[in-house]
This record gives C-alpha cells, structure tokens and sequence, in this order.
C-alpha cells in the first residue's frame, strides 16, 4: 500500500521547496565585486539572501576590481563594489565606474562624514589606525599622531609600507589637517624614529613590538582583535601589546572606511540598493561588529566586547572625502622623504 503519510510529507517538502525556487526566482540576483574575503562576508551576504530571496553572487579579489569594472564596461555583471578602504573608494570613483546612491535609508542612517558628497559611496563600517604599545616598555596610555614625529620615540617606531592604503590615508588626514609643509616635517620626524626599514603589515608591527625591536607600531584596530580572538599563533603578539586610540591634536581618531558603491552599469540596480540599504540595518551592523571587529557606522548598535576595549572611540571630524582629495599629495610627500627607503 502506499503510505499516504509519506505521499503528504513530501508533497510538502516539494511545494515548499518551489516555493523558495519561485521567490528567488521572483526577486532575482545581485551581483557583488569585493575586496573583503568570501569567508568574513558570505555570513551577511546568506543573511541577506534569507531576508530577501535575493540570490548573492560574489566575485572576490584582493585589487584589480575598479580596473575589471571599467574593462567590463556597460556589459559588466557587477552591482555593487565592497571596498576595505578610502583609497579604494577613491580609485573606483576616479575610475567612473560607480553612479550615485539614491537612498533615503543610506542617508539617514549613514553620518554625512562617511558618505561621499555626490553620494557615490557610503561607509558601512569604521575602523581606526591606532598605536599598538608594548605592555613593559610604554607607560602613557594615551598618545598623539603629532608626537609620532618626537625624538623621544627615536628607533622605537615600526610601521609598514608609507604607501600602504592604511597608511596613505592617516597620512593624508594629516596632510589635510596640517597642509603639506608641516605634513612633510612630520613624515621627517616619523622616519627618523623608525626603528627599522617599513615592512610586513599591521600584524607583524605587533610581533615585532613583542620581540623588543620596538616600543610602539602602527595598525588598524581589528587586527589586534583578530590576534587575540582568532589565531592562536599569534595571540601572543596581542597579549604582549595593548591598543592606544592616539588622536590628532585638537581632533580625534583617524577612522578609514569599509565602503560600499553601486555600479555605474548595475543590472539589477533596484536590488543592489536594496543590498545596501540592508548592509546599514540594525543586523548587518551588528554583524560587522562581532565578525569583524569593525565600529559600526549606524548608532545604537553595540560595539564588540574586544574592541569596545580598548576605551571609547572619539572619531575625528574631518570628513573622509577630505582625506581621500589628499592622498595624492600624501603618496608624493612619502616618496620626496624616502620614506620607504
């Protein structure tokens, strides 16, 4: 006999199972270039997929995507472009291949410090470049971008590469701030207290702190987190640091962006807005802060234990559209005092 119960059953797994096929179907795709890692993003992008019905498809590259999207041109595939950087943001804008975000959502949430003033792009999530000191051999606890420049701290600096993306963008807040003149006597002062050649990433300015080569280094504030939470094998190099949130006199932390921008030939550009109007909701926020360990952009939203200790972020004021027309000027100043040499 046939077992009517098993008959019914899976008629019901099957109507549901169309069903799902039918509201993705429905809702269609989005397509999303990014310079974040499949493996931290995918968990928002499956969040997204699961609120929406909207089926995310994901190329991912660590550079070369402003320059695949012009290649791709009006034919391209791509939507929307999720970038770790100011510098990237910038590139993709200069590039011409992003249209501006029309979004009532994006603007309320989203500060106007953090977004561009054609709309062009958004932030979504903050992160700072801060001091990562050594736990024996520091003992202020609160520290200047300025006094990186002071001879007190002669050969006890270690940062990587001046022409960095992290790094050109603090430099260019400076150089925003203080205009180039002073910019470039900083830039001086700050080689001169190198304890060795710049090298590695942020990661590795925290092992070399541990190792006694320096006192201080320079790096974003997740890295630390990532160290202390996420690799075993580098958790010592975290517990021999502790992060200072140095600011500029008179101002605040240097914060950088993960931004988002929308394609200027986006196929399915109504679901690329709704993309990222869903990337500045109270979940996905949440989510950047504890996957990611970045600050959100959207207020209210907890920040994570771990960063939340390091002490309270002030932000410095000055807009990040102001950082990004400076980088040029700071990339050509970082060569014209070798710093790199």
């Amino acid at each position: 006999m046939i077992n009517l119960r098993v008959l019914a059953a899976s008629a019901a797994v099957l109507s549901l199972t169309l069903s799902v096929a039918s509201e993705a179907a429905a809702n269609g795709e989005v397509n999303v270039y990014t310079y974040r890692e499949t493996k931290l993003i995918q968990p928002l992008f499956d969040a997204f997929s699961k609120d929406t019905g909207i089926k995310v498809n994901v190329v991912s590259a660590s550079s070369g995507l402003e320059q695949r999207m012009k290649a791709e041109g009006a034919n391209g595939p791509a939507d929307v472009l999720l970038t770790v950087d100011i510098g990237r943001i910038d590139e993709a804008v200069q590039a011409g291949v992003t249209q501006p975000i029309k979004s009532d959502v994006v603007d309320k949430v989203v500060p106007a410090q953090y977004r561009d003033p054609d709309g062009h792009w958004a932030g979504i999530s903050m992160r700072a470049r801060v001091i990562y000191a050594s736990k024996d051999r520091v003992k202020q606890d609160k520290i200047t971008y300025e006094e990186l420049a002071d001879p007190k701290w002669k050969g006890k600096i270690c940062i990587r590469s001046g022409q960095h993306i992290y790094n050109n963008a603090l430099f260019a807040a400076y150089t925003a701030k203080h205009g180039e003149a002073k910019a470039e006597e900083w830039l001086r002062g700050v080689k001169a207290n190198l304890a060795q050649k710049p090298s590695g990433g942020d990661r590795e300015a925290a092992r070399d702190v541990a190792a006694g080569k320096c006192d201080i280094g320079i790096g974003n504030t997740y890295y630390w987190a990532l160290m202390m939470n996420n690799d075993p094998e580098k958790k010592p190099w975290a517990e021999a640091t502790r992060v200072i949130l140095p600011t500029f006199e008179g101002g605040g932390t240097h914060v950088n962006l993960s931004g988002v921008l929308l394609a200027k030939h986006a196929p399915n550009k109504a679901n690329g807005i709704k993309l990222i109007e869903w990337l500045v909701s109270e979940q996905a926020q949440q989510m950047y802060a504890d996957q990611n360990y970045e600050y959100p952009v959207r207020s209210g939203v907890p920040i994570n234990s771990t960063i939340a200790g390091y002490g309270k972020l002030a932000p410095d004021p000055l807009p990040i559209a102001k950082i990004a027309a400076n980088r040029k000027a700071a990339a050509s100043l970082v060569d014209k005092v070798g710093f790199d040499n």
